[in-house]
């Protein structure tokens, strides 16, 4: 006759699992990404949580007539791509605790 099912044990891991994601969610809370755009004149930081932290203009775009628009466009740009770098890197993490297991809402 085969052993029962030990929900206990399921439990420990469970918890185990819960200790080592929430490890991961603070670690990427104290980490940065960077990205830029047209040529480094617009530059976005994102925390590992998708926090944007920062947005760097070069003063020289704000010193020559630049049009707005374009302006608006490298700004997106710049966060969109650093916001897929600090995504990446939330997957690379956890990937690396639940072994590859996607988990909603991490």
């Amino acid at each position: 006759m085969g052993k029962g099912f030990d929900i206990g044990g399921l439990f420990k891991q469970a918890q185990q699992l819960q200790e080592k994601l929430t490890s991961v969610q603070e670690e990427l809370g104290g980490r940065t990404v960077e990205a830029s755009a047209g040529g480094g004149m617009v530059t976005a930081v994102v925390t590992g949580k998708l926090e944007v932290m920062q947005v760097r203009i070069d003063p020289s775009l704000l010193a020559s007539p630049v049009d707005a628009e374009m302006l608006q466009d490298l700004v997106v740009a710049a966060v969109n791509d650093a916001l897929r770098a600090s995504r990446d890197l939330a997957e690379q993490k956890m990937a690396a605790v639940t072994g590859g297991l996607r988990i909603p809402g991490m």
